[in-house]
């Protein structure tokens, strides 16, 4: 923390307000800090120092304007916004303590103190969801840790113990709409009984790297075999008119986003080089199960052949479809996905010489007007060594290899998982 007007005078007078806690003299220690105050009102430590002794006494609308205004004085200091949050709650202004807390991750998104006291507001608050997805950032943070001073240990277990809770009630949840179902399918539901033993931590399973739910059992192909994806030569069949509706439609240089964009303070990753960067970016016609009415009306062509495929249908999460821009020189580095209960499947519409995509042990060009599809939770990669930009239509549809039946049944948990919460 800056010292920003300090003087030996206020530093004279805070180390003797120091001395006069240690030694449990509150009205010396608040007296040499009004006179430091006095003598520095604008220095973060000293309006901290005194915001301190304000929060000791339960005075929280002074120990809040003294913290803002030291963090005013001294921006972007995590513990200044620590410590504002921890007045906004004493005066029960839960708004304000989330802001300050989103504004400690906005700086530094590891900060372990800002997702325990966030995971306990909306604990505090009743949003289940939220409160497991911080509990289980926080129990993740913990358990990396060690050694684990006491504060995280005590985290830790109660974290563990929430997700716990919130695991068992969803448990009972599935059980009850869907053990009878479960129940009359026999060896069908083996696969999805095991995915949600997984889900809730009953179960290890040794799989691809999924980043979000992995189903047991499939079989992990890098790329599949295209006879188990009998449309898609009615798909390549409308690959020129849909070349030629991505180039008008990519003439707008406002339709494009960059692909990848991290939140404020994440630490520096594999993705930073392209993060915000439209080295990588996207037109999308569907996002997580939204379609862009607008742009869906500028390629009627690709509309009407995505609909004619058995994209994912799962709201608020499927399907996904997009034009991929990679421009010359762009590298997109090795990554796995989130679920393997999807397939990705690319058409490509513009490939230059020097491009390549690759899943596994196996690299493939792109072929323009040729589909294939991929396991994205299998590590991919992707490059563009041309002078040119290459562009391909991406959507995702069901694993060929679920049933219609298990397609159903996760189209439902995941409905229920969405009015609650999942294990870290």
């Amino acid at each position: 923390m800056a010292n920003l007007s300090s003087s030996p005078d206020s530093a004279t007078l805070l180390a003797g307000a120091r001395r006069a806690r240690e030694a449990g003299d509150l009205s010396a220690e608040q007296r040499l800090l009004e006179r430091a105050l006095a003598a520095a009102p604008t220095d973060a430590r000293v309006l901290n120092a005194v915001g301190m002794q304000a929060l000791a006494a339960h005075d929280g609308e002074r120990a809040r304007d003294l913290f803002v205004q030291a963090s005013t004085a001294d921006p972007g200091q995590p513990v200044l916004l620590l410590n504002v949050a921890t007045a906004q709650r004493m005066i029960g202004d839960t708004a304000a303590e989330r802001a300050a807390l989103d504004e400690v991750l906005s700086i530094d998104r590891t900060n372990f103190t800002a997702h325990l006291r966030l995971a306990e507001l909306y604990q505090r608050t009743g949003d289940a969801i939220a409160a497991a997805q911080e509990w289980s950032a926080v129990v993740q943070m913990a358990s990396a840790t060690d050694p684990r001073p006491p504060l995280m240990v005590d985290a830790l277990e109660r974290g563990l113990a929430l997700l716990r809770e919130q695991n068992d009630g969803l448990s009972r949840r599935i059980d009850d709409e869907l053990g009878t179902e479960l129940g009359s399918m026999g060896a069908d539901a083996r696969r999805f009984s095991a995915c949600v033993d997984h889900m809730l931590g009953r179960r290890p399973i040794y799989h691809n790297q999924c980043a979000g739910i992995h189903y047991p059992f499939l079989p992990a192909d890098e790329f599949f075999d295209r006879r188990l994806f009998p449309w898609f030569t009615d798909l390549e069949a409308q690959a020129d008119v849909i070349r030629n509706e991505a180039l008008a439609l990519l003439v707008d240089n406002d339709v494009q986003r960059p692909y990848v964009r991290q939140d404020a303070g994440t630490p520096t990753n594999k993705w930073s080089p392209l993060d915000n960067n439209k080295d990588w970016s996207a037109a999308f016609l569907w996002e997580y199960g939204v379609r862009d009415e607008a742009l869906c009306a500028r390629c009627p062509a690709t509309v009407a052949a995505l609909e004619a495929v058995p994209q994912t249908d799962i709201p608020g999460k499927a399907p996904t479809a997009f034009f991929s821009i990679l421009r010359a020189g762009a590298h997109i580095p090795a990554h796995t996905g989130v679920t393997n209960t999807r397939t990705i499947i690319h058409l490509p519409l513009v490939v230059p010489p020097a491009c390549a995509f690759r899943v596994g042990g196996e690299t493939r060009p792109w072929i323009e007007g040729e589909a294939f599809a991929f396991d994205d939770t299998i590590e991919h990669e992707a490059w563009n060594r041309s002078t040119e930009p290459r562009i391909v239509l991406i959507f995702d549809v069901w694993n060929p290899h679920l049933t219609t039946d298990e397609q159903r049944l996760l189209k439902t948990m995941f409905r229920i998982t969405d009015q609650g919460a999942v294990k870290p």
